[in-house]
Order: C-alpha cells, then structure tokens, then sequence
C-alpha cells in the first residue's frame, strides 16, 4: 500500500516502487529488495523526516491486558487534558475519534509511521500502542523510540508461532532490554535491564503498590506510590482489570509527572473496552469476554468467587493446540457447567478442536457439546439458573467467526442479547 505524507508518498511493497516516491525498506522486505537502489530509506530516517520523534510512543505488551491497559492509558490520558492517539486491536484512534479499523494488534511499521503522522497532524503528544509478541520477533516495531514500555504479564500462548514458551518469554523480555523508562507487572518473571524500570503489583511490594482493594461492584483500591497513598474507584469488574488500572495509573504517571490524585480520579471515567468484561445482562449475570488462554481464563473465573459459574468457550483452530487441554482443565476447577462450541476453527474440524479440550476436564462438571456457537449461547442462557452466572469466552467484541469457509458474521454480545430477549 501507498502511504500519502503530504510532501511525498511512501510504500514498502516493491511492486509499488514505480508508483511511490520513496520505498521503505523493512525487515520483512529486504530479501525481496536487494534490486532497489535509488529513493530507498530506513523506518528510524523516515521517522526523523517527518519529525515523529518528539511525539510520546507509549508500547503495551504481555499476554493478556494489553488492549485495557493501553485503552486505560490513553483514556486518562485524554481526561487530564493531553491530547492522546491509541492504536491497537480495536483499531485506530486520536482523541475518542476513531481514525482506522480494526487489523493486526500490531501493524506493519509503515503503518505505524502513517498513524504517528495523522496523530502529530492532529496535535497528539502521546502515541499509545498495544507491541505483540509477532511484531518484536519480525521487527514490525524497527526505528521507534518508546518513551515507555509496559508490560503487563506472561503465560502461555502463540506457540503454535513461538514453539516454545522460552522462545515466548525470552522475545517479550527482548523488548525490555534498553536503558529507557519501562513499567514491569512485578509477577512476570522475565529478564529486563534494570535501570529505568519501575514496577508495579497487587499487594507484593513495588513502586505502584496496591495495599488494600475490594472487588464488589467494580473496583475500589488504595495504591502506594512513595510516600503517598492514594484510592482510587472504577466500575471494572475482576482482579485482572485492577491490575491493568494499576499498571496504567503507573504509566500516566511516568509520562506525565502528574498528581496522583488528580490521575486517580481520571480512571472512574474509563469505563472499560468492549468486549473485555462487557456485561450483555445484570440479570441473569451474563458477561462476554476475551479471554482465550488458560491463565487468562483463570483470571476471569477468579473474579467471581463463590459464584456458580456456567462458561461458554472454544479454542481457535490452526493455533497452540497444546493450550486447549489445559483451558479445559481450568474450566472444570472452577465452573459447575461448562459448554463448548466453535471458535474461529479456520481449517480445523470444530468438533475435534472441542474433544481436545474436553480431555483436560477431569471433574465430573456437566458438560454440553455444541459446535454451533449461536445455538450453544442460545441453550446456555435459556438454562441458565437464577443463581448461576454466565461467561462467554474467546471472542470478545469480534465480530466474526473465521471458517474454512471464509469469515461468517457473528457477535457474541448480540447473540447474547437476542437469546436473553426469547428468554423473557
């Protein structure tokens, strides 16, 4: 694609030279672009051309929280006056507009660039973006330079990419091995270079240090910074999301040198992203969330203790098969029904995916077995209980079910919503 700078156009596809004024040679094109000799320039020259450099790039990595996190960054952000862009799986946005769709959670850094310039054009100071694992390790984030790097936590996931979760793990750490500012989850044991690390953690002692919080109704805490002590309040649900509020009242903080209070009383505005812990109905409780790993899930069930929670999940086809046991292992230790259904099977046979992780479930909880994901959410809510609560997993706020057949239109929300109407 051509990407229009104003002064001058710029692509990175080398059937696109002649078209374009200057090319842009990355790591994933350079085999291809041994021929181009002329008008060719670096990422890092290209950023210094446009001067990008003085815009506040803020990247959030980790296996799960990162959309929050970076989403809670850049509300803040907004709320006490800076004028913030966020990029990431949701899309593309520069102060609550949305300026692109959804795609990759981290784009090809040509991409990246064109967003950094729309954002300098509309005034930004600060760039908040979710980094993935894929885009370290292929250098789709070559030539920018973080004012912060957050990390958020680790656990299984992308092996069917990475093969091993040392090759997972040491390819995040890669990311925090620089002298610059960095926000570290004090539970994600990876390596990281000490100076300018700050971390942050829930109870555990930290620079941002949560020292008391309750989980009713949303989300009340007290975080110690220093000597100061400051609560703050969110209608979040869940343990996890304390953790992405902690991590980004860290990182406003960092950045902006601001009060504590003042940061503090911006997050009761965020009222958190689609998709992630998004309640479809308070009664029944039914919530849709994203989580797909089995940490992740494990985060979600232990927002609820002592509740009877029914979960609806799958696993996505041509990825890590080796974490589909384990999401039912998890499942079964916390939930008194589950059901599973498909998942964006791709290639794969969803009723082989669904055996697969059902052979991590080991406690006798009921199990339905329902390869259709609408007529799984329609029976888990036309049975769900008075006292049971609902958790549709994996999905999120896509928006779509990915088949051999190609992307088939489908929203867990409202699918959600349409099976709770029948049910009245």
């Amino acid at each position: 694609m051509i990407y229009d700078f104003g002064a001058f156009t710029v692509t990175d596809n080398t059937k696109e030279i002649e078209e374009s004024d200057l090319f842009l040679l990355t790591h994933q094109n350079r085999p291809y672009a041994h021929e181009v000799k002329a008008n060719t320039l670096t990422s890092s020259q290209l950023l210094d051309r446009l001067g990008l450099k003085d815009i506040k790039i803020v990247g959030i990595t980790g296996t799960n929280g990162k959309t929050t996190t970076a989403a809670a960054i850049y509300s803040i952000l907004n709320d006490l006056g800076y004028r913030a862009a966020l990029q990431g799986t949701r899309g593309f946005f520069i102060a609550d507009e949305r300026k692109g769709e959804k795609s990759l959670t981290t784009p090809p850094i040509l991409e990246t660039i064109y967003h950094l310039f729309l954002a300098k054009e509309a005034g930004a100071s600060h760039f908040v973006m979710e980094v993935s694992s894929h885009a370290i390790d292929q250098k789709r984030i070559e030539g920018l330079e973080f004012a912060l790097k957050v990390l958020t936590n680790i656990s299984q996931d992308h092996l069917d990419y990475h093969k091993t979760m040392e090759h997972y793990i040491a390819t995040k750490a890669s990311f925090f091995q620089d002298s610059g500012d960095k926000l570290l989850n004090k539970e994600a044991k990876i390596e990281f270079n000490p100076k300018g690390a700050r971390t942050y953690a829930v109870e555990e002692l930290a620079t941002y240090q949560i020292l008391a919080y309750s989980l009713e109704r949303g989300i009340s805490a007290v975080l110690r910074y220093a000597n100061e002590m400051v609560d703050f309040h969110s209608p979040l649900q869940g343990l996890f999301n304390l953790y992405n509020l902690t991590a980004a009242i860290g990182a406003v903080h960092i950045l902006t040198n601001e009060p504590l209070e003042e940061i503090c009383e911006a997050v009761e505005n965020f009222g958190g992203v689609k998709g992630r812990m998004q309640i479809v109905s308070y009664d029944p409780l039914v919530i849709v969330d994203f989580a797909h790993t089995p940490d992740g899930m494990k985060k979600v069930f232990e927002s609820f203790p002592g509740k009877k929670i029914v979960a609806l999940f799958g696993a996505g086809g041509d990825r890590d098969r080796t974490k589909r046991a384990l999401m039912g292992e998890v499942a079964s230790r916390f939930c008194t029904k589950i059901y599973l259904t498909s998942d964006n099977p791709r290639s794969e046979d969803p009723s082989s995916i669904i055996e697969e992780i059902a052979q991590g479930i080991t406690t006798p909880v009921p199990i339905e077995k329902i390869v259709d994901r609408k007529r799984a959410i329609y029976e888990a809510i036309g049975d769900l209980k008075e006292d049971e609560i609902l958790l549709i997993l994996g999905k999120g706020d896509e928006e779509y079910i990915e088949t051999a057949d190609g992307m088939i239109p489908f929203s867990d929300a409202e699918t959600a919503q349409e099976a709770l109407k029948r049910k009245e």
